[in-house]
């Protein structure tokens, strides 16, 4: 296909811009695991009764997710770093990370517990003293779950980590809960040993744990009992031999151990400081910053042109394509060539970033991200970076470059995007034999992207979509999304491309942009006879207003 814009660059280092290494390749050091292998080595813990009266949001969905392990999961660092303890008894860590070439990439690899071999007591127990009763081990079973996984951490300007399932097996031999029942997190322990250094029984802090059992069992704690806190905070009460209390608010009652006295419960206190919460208010998250709302009553209209919600490869092994812009009455896209030019309102702009959080990638050619310099990202609320986990809902930005053209620098917005984690890294099509800069190219490594070659072409010396298509597919873009410019969008509407369009979704704003606007006018077709005939005239159409604007949705007949 046609490349755009009329400025010609080579990439090369005397074709654009120079880029200063130190800007995007800053030195890394080796992944340090915040989660110690063994025994709590640490003086003073890091988690405390905060951590479990106001948990994570969706902590026992996260829990689940990250036990099963269904799909391919992205978090970023620091989401990472909060959901992971709560699933440290079901992961251990059987390798230490190991780093790539650029030591920008750290892999471990974990086992489910239940992996290790069942415990052997031995033959002789280790004495007792004197008058001190036998202990009574429990043999926990083991060998009997074979599921491993890795983690993947990147740094650099794309940070974060991507979690996969390893080895044959692709489901535990049991669930969560067995496993909650035979090991506590991380989590649970610290809190209690938490609590006990700051003066509490282990039978207060035991009761303080349980007075929110929903909480308590998202957590992984639904079989904590008063042995595990008195194991957490053992060390700890050898060395300081003070006399313990129970919290506030409550008493020892013979016979029924630590019970509340009073009305105020212990989920509004907090290291004894009372706290008074509107439970209705507890779980309200504000809007992000720069988050647009989509209302639900304008998405029923969208549904079927979208993407299927299990995607999958159709059977001719293309993703599925919709096609969406934003139109003038006289069909331009642009007051002028190499002008942006806003069309469309701000229900519109909604709609369309609603669309991006639909598909795998979205896709542009290189004029359109010259000429606009877009973040190519979504800014739909509770989407990833914007309220949501990772990067999902986020689309892969996708360029067509085929004269690797598009001067790239950390300035970019959709690099920015990347760097503040609203954002993924952009694949850039080219066709071979232009030279590419090498320290663009590592830049574009170091923001999470890469350049895609390709060597179909069609008649006119232009990248073949079939093929643009199939190399998406190969990367495991099941949709993709086509915003422009003029030229892509001509160029996928022609007789010979348009049959790989799965839907059309055009917003149609009511404004004229004149003459010399950028218009959509694909070629027109003729018939046997070279009588002209309608470039295209789509089916399935609907029609919907939307603000000031109306937004038509259709599909190209199929012949």
């Amino acid at each position: 296909m046609a490349d755009e814009g009329s400025s010609r660059h080579d990439g090369s280092p005397n074709g654009g811009p120079q880029l200063d290494p130190s800007l995007f390749n800053q030195p890394n050091t080796p992944n340090q695991s915040t989660f110690p292998e063994g025994e709590d080595q640490i003086s003073f813990p890091t988690r405390s009764l905060n951590d479990l009266l106001h948990p994570p949001r969706d902590l026992a969905l996260m829990r689940q997710r990250l036990f099963e392990v269904k799909d391919k999961i992205e978090l970023q660092i620091d989401e990472f770093e909060r959901y992971w303890p709560y699933v440290d008894n079901v992961w251990v860590r059987q390798h230490k990370a190991g780093t790539d070439k650029s030591g920008r990439v750290f892999t471990d690899y974990y086992a489910c517990r239940l992996q290790r071999p069942t415990y052997t007591p031995k033959s002789v127990d280790t004495p007792r003293r004197e008058g001190q009763p036998t202990r009574k081990k429990h043999i926990r079973e083991g060998g009997t779950c074979q599921m491993r996984l890795k983690t993947i951490r990147y740094e650099g300007g794309y940070s974060g980590y991507t979690i996969l399932i390893v080895g044959d097996e692709t489901q535990h031999t049991h669930n969560l809960d067995h496993i909650d029942k035979i090991k506590r997190t991380s989590v649970l322990m610290e809190v209690a040993k938490s609590e006990v250094m700051k003066g509490y029984m282990p039978a207060s802090v035991f009761t303080v744990m349980n007075e929110d059992m929903e909480k308590l069992t998202a957590a992984g704690g639904r079989y904590l009992n008063r042995n595990d806190v008195r194991n957490a905070s053992q060390h700890w009460r050898q060395l300081h031999r003070e006399e313990l209390r129970v919290h506030e608010g409550y008493k020892y009652d013979h016979g029924n151990g630590i019970v509340r006295h009073d009305a105020v419960s212990s989920t509004a206190q907090i290291n004894g400081d009372l706290q008074m919460v509107d439970p209705t208010l507890e779980d309200i998250t504000p809007t992000p910053p720069g988050a647009l709302r989509f209302p639900s009553t304008s998405r029923a209209f969208l549904e079927p042109y979208l993407p299927p919600k299990e995607p999958v490869i159709n059977p001719s092994g293309l993703p599925h394509v919709t096609l969406t812009y934003a139109t003038s009455m006289d069909s331009s896209l642009a007051l002028a060539p190499g002008m942006q030019t806003l069309i469309s309102g701000p229900e519109s702009k909604a709609m369309t970033h609603y669309l991006r959080s639909k598909h795998d990638a979205i896709l542009i050619g290189v004029g359109t991200a010259t000429v606009d310099d877009p973040a190519l990202n979504c800014r739909l609320e509770g989407v990833g970076g914007f309220g949501g986990l990772g990067w999902e809902g986020q689309p892969r930005p996708i360029i067509i470059d085929p004269g690797a053209r598009w001067m790239i620098t950390p300035q970019s917005k959709v690099l920015q995007a990347v760097r503040s984690g609203k954002g993924r890294g952009p694949w850039v099509i080219m066709a071979p034999g232009f030279a590419i800069d090498p320290m663009r190219l590592e830049m574009l490594k170091y923001y999470g992207g890469k350049y895609l070659g390709l060597t179909e072409f069609d008649k006119k010396w232009r990248l073949r979509w079939e093929a643009i298509l199939k190399a998406l597919a190969a990367e495991g873009i099941k949709s993709v999304m086509v915003e422009g410019g003029s030229m892509v969008i001509n160029d996928l509407l022609q007789q010979e491309n348009s049959s790989f369009i799965s839907s059309i979704i055009t917003t149609i704003a009511p404004t004229y942009l004149g003459r010399r606007g950028v218009g959509v006018s694909p070629a027109p077709r003729h018939d046997p006879t070279g009588r002209p005939q309608p470039a295209v005239r789509f089916e399935d159409v609907r029609w919907q207003p939307l603000g000031d604007d109306v937004v038509m949705a259709g599909r190209i007949p199929r012949f």
